[in-house]
């Protein structure tokens, strides 16, 4: 018996060779499985963790739900500063404009055309407005009226009452002088055709221009 041979295994089992034997449990493919699993978890908690750290420092958060409510609110709030931008560029609000009913409007001809400021004055009395008075335009303004109308009244019409009537008569220019009345002088150009179509109306075909006066006589109503 070798001095090799552990005691007690008699000469069945001898020790040969120069390497000795070392004495190991199998490994378990089990164990393998759980000790991936883990290392797998803890990689994905590290890199999770590391994202909320860089973003948390960088300012981020654009995906989280209170980002996108916050973007949401500070979207509603420029949409309403645009709002607010076109309301005061247009003048008062839509709800603040008086009714034809409210507006008085003096209809005066400053073309050749005769007839024109009575059929205009008969057209805008249908329309809801109230008429006051029809006739020639004044001297200042009679055949120098070179766009489709002028309209005239106080500064403080400007943004309410002469802007409905302005819709009435399109490319009408709107000016404002020292009078204290409510009344607006609608003065007929020129370049006038008809009123504009009522809202939710086709336009009305073309009408026959009524007949000019000769040459240097007075523009008739």
């Amino acid at each position: 018996m070798s001095m090799l041979t552990p005691p007690g295994m008699g000469g069945k089992y001898r020790v040969t060779g120069r390497r000795f034997p070392h004495m190991r449990r199998p490994r378990s493919p089990k164990r393998i499985v759980l000790a991936a699993v883990a290392a797998v978890a803890v990689l994905g908690l590290g890199g999770w963790g590391t994202l909320q750290l860089v973003d948390a420092f960088s300012g981020g958060g654009g995906g989280s739900p209170q980002a996108a409510r916050k973007n949401g609110d500070c979207g509603k709030a420029a949409h309403g500063d645009q709002t607010d931008a076109r309301a005061a560029s247009h003048g008062a609000p839509r709800e603040q404009l008086p009714g034809p009913a409210d507006i008085t409007v003096n209809v005066y001809n400053a073309t050749p055309r005769s007839g024109l400021a009575k059929t205009t004055a008969d057209e805008l009395k249908q329309r809801g407005f109230r008429i006051g008075k029809v006739g020639n335009a004044p001297a200042p303004y009679d055949k120098n009226v070179n766009g489709a109308a002028l309209l005239l009244g106080a500064p403080e019409d400007t943004d309410t009452a002469m802007r409905v009537l302005q819709e009435q008569v399109e490319g009408a220019e709107v000016k404002s002088d020292v009078r204290k009345g409510e009344e607006i002088d609608l003065i007929i150009g020129a370049g006038f055709k008809e009123l504009a179509p009522r809202k939710g109306t086709s336009p009305r075909p073309a009408a026959t221009p009524p007949a000019s006066t000769p040459s240097g006589g007075a523009a008739k109503c």
